[in-house]
């Protein structure tokens, strides 16, 4: 009796030894991701699922990243932070204008006609997080990456070539800044998610809205207006977003596969992330061209016009920025020097 317990004991040995080397009994760590967007739009399949598909990959399977889409955890996009902070999620895609003010260094990049180029305003946005938003703007939470969209530009149910065809339209606004430069213009802005945007036109609630075009597809915005204005050159607003996690459950995992999450995020996601938003642009416009909607396209020369009535804006920040013990001026030249440093290379 004694010697079949000591080899059962053994051959309990030897499966456990088995079941180790399959991965069966390594560490499984599961992490929800949480977003606004369909899971069919550009971000979500051409980013977020890139960028974590590579993280399950990375570690051998022992991460698995379930995805959310559509706020399907509950609660409004202006709380994704917040569930990431709170640990409601366990890592948020979220728009940081969707609450305005509250993390004020980012705005530097969502100024009218400050980014002309996705890719080098994402590269300046994650520098300038390490160096001065980490800490303060973002202290309770892990950032993972950071980066703009391509030209915001408008969509509006009738044409837009001068600044004086917005007066006295309702225009959703995609930032506290663009209803700034909304407000300037005679146009009133408009609160609303960029999932309510249909809704909002077909019911008249808008005449228009400000979005990129790579996200027109989701929301079918060509079928529902007829005519869209873009910038030569800078664009008329730009939107900042992070990818942002629980710092509690990334200090949770064990080094190596917070090895796996540090390696995916930073500078290079960064710069892919807004890069692959920027050119998921020209299919969209390209689907409006064939649905025969008026495409407008405001000249350099023609946008000095509309980038005078956002002067007042700049100034207006700077100080803004200055009353919360911020140089605004210095984050605006920063920026630029980044974006053109990254241009020239």
């Amino acid at each position: 009796m004694a010697k079949r317990r000591e080899f059962m004991s053994l051959l309990g040995g030897v499966a456990v030894a088995a079941v180790m080397a399959t991965g069966a009994m390594a560490q499984e760590v599961t992490l929800k991701l949480h977003q606004f967007l369909p899971a069919q739009a550009n971000v979500p399949k051409l980013v977020l699922d890139v960028w974590a598909d590579n993280v399950e990959a990375a570690s051998d399977g022992r991460i698995e990243i379930q995805r959310f889409p559509s706020m399907q955890l509950g609660g409004t996009p202006p709380q994704l932070i917040d569930q990431a902070i709170d640990g409601v999620a366990d890592i948020v895609w979220a728009v940081v204008g969707f609450t305005p003010g509250r993390f004020p260094r980012t705005e530097v990049f969502e100024l009218p006609f400050m980014v002309s180029d996705a890719r080098a305003a994402s590269s300046a946005y994650w520098q300038m997080f390490e160096t001065h938003m980490k800490d303060a703007d973002f202290q309770d939470v892990k950032i993972l990456g950071t980066w703009v969209h391509g030209p915001g530009m408008l969509h509006t149910k009738d044409p837009v070539n001068v600044p004086g065809d917005l007066q006295g339209m309702k225009i959703r606004g995609g930032s506290r800044m663009v209803n700034q430069l909304l407000e300037n213009i005679g146009a009133t802005p408009v609160g609303m998610p960029v999932t309510a945007i249909p809704e909002g036109l077909s019911k008249g609630v808008i005449d228009g809205t400000t979005i990129p075009w790579e996200v027109t597809t989701a929301l079918k915005i060509p079928e529902l207006v007829n005519n869209h204005t873009e910038f030569d050159g800078p664009a008329i607003y730009n939107l900042t977003f992070v990818l942002a996690m629980n710092k509690d459950k990334y200090e949770s995992l064990p080094d190596d596969l917070k090895k796996v999450i540090d390696d995916n995020s930073g500078l290079e996601f960064s710069i892919f992330a807004g890069g692959t938003q920027s050119d998921a642009d020209g299919p969209a416009r390209q689907l409006a061209v064939e649905n025969g909607n008026n495409i407008i396209t405001i000249s350099r020369e023609d946008a000095a016009q509309w980038e005078e009535l956002a002067n007042p804006i700049y100034a207006a920040w700077v100080a803004d920025m200055e009353s919360k013990g911020i140089d605004g001026q210095a984050l605006i030249d920063e920026a630029r020097a980044l974006m053109d440093a990254y241009a020239s290379n």
